[in-house]
């Protein structure tokens, strides 16, 4: 009898639903030996299978049950050689995702035996705050969105005298267009596990919460049963999972605490901030998925090895999530400083749809709308915040030529007004009235008889005439009453893909360019 090919598939949700389980029951009765992992990343070769040769891994892709047989022989023509050396993967540099479609998700000794746990053994060897000032020397920066120097935020914990901390991780990706928190998840949960451990030793901690939205069934459950297996490797540190029920409001991290004890998530006032006052009245830390997931490389290799790569003042690298109407969909890591059009036109490979690429928006319903004219912007935070907008989770959506971006920016308000949490006045009125006055804007100013104005007491008030350029006014003083006055980034950043839309597309609007900017 001859010796028994392996074979890897990934087991990731985005695979399984393209077919994955299906290709791998059917290798599986071909006689291969069958390896899950997590995904590669590049979703138009998914399901992909990789087999194990004298030469390497040699892949192919998208494989499906009835290709069993032939990728086995060697001989389809779905052959894509060694994975690692596709244009796609050959130009990342992957810290966070090396793991990621290479190993058992739930495999110790695979873990252990790609460079896992190291990190923490690090960090333990070292005091707390000799472990904070890796972090702070490494320039890490929260990967959810905000982008605030990770350091500085475990150092204000670990200041903060207090019998009990915790560390909390924002897995609650809401965000259209990202996915990489739950890649990870599910690709590479130890490492995520080994990141938490790192900050409870780094700040006091015994105790972490992950916080998953309800919607990621698959990494709720590896998750957990990755948390089961390494128990007694991070003890006397735990972590406990956490299920959210859909609020996108709670991944602004107080709406988080609130849901974490069980009230309704709303946003909280700061101060105190959490690093202060947080979970259960606790000095707490709360970071992204992808921000805690660096730590054990950077206290395995040293703050300098981390920091050698970026731009400006954007360290280290970014997985940066490619969807929409795009050829090549999937998560590119890569340092700070490509341009955007680098990551859409030469990684992403233009639209699916072989259309022009009108719009491009980043960091995830909030985030602003840039057109191929900005595409030389390079992929850094203060770059992006120049230019308005910002990089958010790292979710790049693609457009071709037939969007609508009058429609798009209704989106935004209504997206606002759905999942806004009622605690402000600018986010939970603002956004009502946003997505009436884009209404009246596209319909060119026109709007029904006021029964307000038409009151006897009303008589001496001012009547303004109305029309484009006062919905357009009022639409502009709107947004900034959102941006400047509302309590979290969800009303505060609304403004973003409107005024972006407003200022690149103003055709969309019923507008010519010269009436956009004169408003």
């Amino acid at each position: 009898m001859g010796a028994v090919t392996r074979v890897f598939v990934s087991a990731d949700m985005a695979s399984v639903a393209l077919g994955a389980d299906e290709a791998a029951d059917a290798l599986a009765r071909a006689g291969a030996e069958v390896t899950r992992t997590g995904s590669r990343g590049l979703f138009a070769v998914e399901p992909l299978v990789e087999v194990e040769t004298e030469a390497g891994r040699i892949g192919y892709g998208p494989v499906t049950a009835t290709d069993a047989a032939r990728v086995l022989a060697g001989d389809h023509p779905k052959r894509l050689g060694p994975v690692e050396a596709l244009p796609f993967f050959a130009r990342q540099r992957r810290l966070t995702f090396a793991r990621c479609g290479v190993t058992d998700p739930l495999s110790l000794a695979d873990y252990a035996a790609h460079g896992g746990w190291l990190g923490l053994e690090v960090a333990r060897a070292l005091g707390p705050s000799e472990v904070v000032d890796r972090i702070e020397a490494s320039g890490l920066r929260g990967r959810g969105g905000a982008a605030f120097p990770a350091g500085r935020k475990w150092r204000a914990t670990l200041d903060t005298p207090s019998g009990e901390k915790f560390i909390v991780c924002n897995a609650d990706e809401g965000d259209s267009g990202t996915f990489a928190d739950r890649m990870l998840m599910e690709g590479d949960p130890f490492l995520l596990i080994e990141g938490m451990a790192i900050a409870g030793h780094a700040v006091g901690a015994a105790y972490g919460y992950v916080y998953i939205r309800s919607e990621y069934p698959l990494a709720i459950n590896t998750l957990r049963r990755a948390i089961a297996l390494s128990a007694d490797l991070i003890a006397p540190f735990a972590i406990e999972v956490r299920v959210g029920a859909g609020a996108y409001v709670c991944g602004e991290e107080t709406s988080l605490l609130d849901s974490i004890e069980g009230k309704r998530g709303q946003v909280r006032a700061k101060p105190p901030l959490p690093a202060h006052a947080g979970l259960f009245g606790a000095p707490t830390v709360i970071n992204n998925v992808l921000t805690l997931a660096a730590a054990p490389f950077i206290l395995a290799q040293g703050p300098e090895a981390y920091a050698a790569m970026g731009y400006g003042r954007s360290r280290g690298t970014m997985p940066v999530q490619l969807a929409g109407n795009v050829k090549n969909g999937g998560l590119f890591e890569t340092p700070f400083g490509i341009t955007l059009g680098e990551l859409v036109n030469d990684i992403g490979g233009g639209t699916q749809s072989g259309r022009p690429v009108r719009a491009v928006q980043v960091g995830g319903p909030l985030g602003a709308y840039f057109p191929p004219s900005k595409f030389d912007l390079p992929f850094d935070y203060e770059a992006f915040a120049a230019e308005d907008g910002l990089i958010g989770h790292g979710g790049v959506v693609v457009f071709d030529d037939t969007v609508d971006m009058g429609r798009m920016a209704r989106f935004a308000m209504e997206f606002c007004a759905n999942e806004s949490c009622g605690k402000c006045t600018p986010c939970r009125i603002g956004s009502v009235r946003g997505v009436e006055t884009i209404d009246r804007l596209i319909a060119g100013g026109r709007r029904p008889a006021d029964p307000v104005e038409a009151l006897a007491q009303m008589r001496n008030a001012a009547g303004g005439a109305h029309g484009r350029a006062s919905e357009l006014a009022l639409l502009r003083d709107l947004c900034e009453t959102m941006r400047d006055g509302s309590l979290c980034a969800l009303g505060g950043f609304t403004p973003y893909p409107v005024l972006s839309a407003l200022k690149y597309f103003p055709e969309d609007f019923g507008l010519t360019a010269e009436m956009a900017e004169l408003a």
